[in-house]
Order: structure tokens, then sequence, then C-alpha cells
């Protein structure tokens, strides 16, 4: 994979990393995971909250009277 950034952000990233003492590679691996471990967690809500509305639709039906 060849990731391309514009001069700006390759600048930032490149501060980042020499302010946290980390390689830039470093500090790209850990905004994938942190992007993916989001996105995950993101789908577990959005499941339990349609669990939870199909299980209590019909209070739910009431309350929003």
């Amino acid at each position: 994979m060849t990731l391309k950034l514009t001069d700006e952000e390759q600048a930032a990233l490149q501060r980042r990393a020499e302010l946290d003492g980390i390689s830039m590679q470093e500090v790209a691996r850990r905004a994938v995971r942190e992007y993916v471990a989001r996105a995950e967690h993101r789908d577990r809500v959005g499941r339990a909250a349609e669990r939870v509305m199909a299980v209590y639709a019909e209070a739910l039906d009431r309350l929003g009277r």
C-alpha cells in the first residue's frame, strides 16, 4: 500500500511523530487501528440499539404518543 499525503499532511504527521517520539509509520498504523476500532464499536452499538428497539417497540411507540 502506498499512502499519498499532501505536503501539509506530511508535515503535520512528521511533527506529531517527532513530538511522540515514534516513526511516522507508527503514527499511521495507530490511526488505522483506532479508525477500525471506532467503526467496529459504532457497528456494535448500532446492532444493540436495533435489538433494544425491536424488544421494546411497543413501549417506545406508546411513549412517542
